[in-house]
């Protein structure tokens, strides 16, 4: 029986060289049990001060926990770590990136609810887990899920977000049933998760709410500093390859 492991990290930066501080984990089966992890967790590296800014985890909080290798999620994770079930998170690259500086290698299906929801919702402004949270009211049954499952639900934090992240997975199922009916939600999912978005309008800069393939034709020279300058996520980077007609 597949298993489902919704997780999140909270860390010490987003550099190469920043670890785990926290996860937060709830692991789902397709009979409603339900195992939760909220673990911090030790690190040599030091935690950046605008990191501490976003999810307030300080060096005393984490000081004699267990490395990121020792918890009990990890552990969990590893043994877990098969075709058969399927691992996700909200803008998985840089999770799942995450536990790879750990050494932990992938052999799971992923599901990025980040890219899903660019799929199933395009039109939605933003794509941001929190915005998702108050545009589709999921804040209205998040206290009644903690309550069930023993958390306490609090800003910027791995364990809350995947709270948030189980009820909005639910709206991707409902979706991908409406959209695709008859196929495995799930594995529909995982299949949009390996499918490259083409995004229609910028959502930042000074083109914003623009369409890109219009800015392209007027203004290559700021799409080629975009290009050179800007860490592009892949679906931006493939977005512009495609209407520059690089692939």
């Amino acid at each position: 029986m597949a298993k489902y492991i919704l997780f999140d990290t909270e860390t010490t930066g987003t550099g190469e060289t920043d670890r785990i501080i926290q996860v937060g984990a709830m692991i789902l089966d397709s009979k409603g049990n339900v195992e939760k992890y909220d673990e911090l967790c030790s690190t040599d590296v030091t935690i950046a001060i605008e990191a501490m800014e976003v999810h307030g985890i300080t060096p005393d909080k984490i000081e004699n926990k267990p490395k990121f290798i020792e918890t009990k999620f990890y552990n969990t994770l590893q043994q877990l770590n098969n075709s058969e079930n399927f691992l996700i998170a909200h803008n998985m690259p840089f999770d799942l990136g995450m536990i790879k500086k750990e050494g932990f290698e992938n052999q799971t299906k992923l599901i990025d609810t980040l890219r899903c929801a660019k799929h199933l919702f395009k039109d939605s402004p933003y794509h941001r887990l929190q915005y998702f949270r108050y545009s589709m009211d999921l804040f209205k049954d998040e206290q009644a899920e903690a309550n069930k499952h023993d958390i306490t639900i609090k800003a910027h934090d791995a364990i809350g977000d995947v709270l948030v992240m189980k009820l909005f997975l639910s709206k991707l199922v409902a979706k991908v049933r409406e959209v695709y009916p008859g196929v495995n939600p799930m594995e529909k999912l995982h299949e949009l998760t390996k499918t490259p978005v083409m995004i229609e309008t910028f959502k930042f800069g000074k083109y914003k709410d623009q369409k890109i393939e219009e800015v392209c034709d007027k203004d290559m020279q700021y799409i080629n500093w975009m290009m050179d300058k800007m860490d592009l996520d892949e679906d931006m980077q493939y977005t512009l390859d495609k209407i520059m007609g690089h692939i």
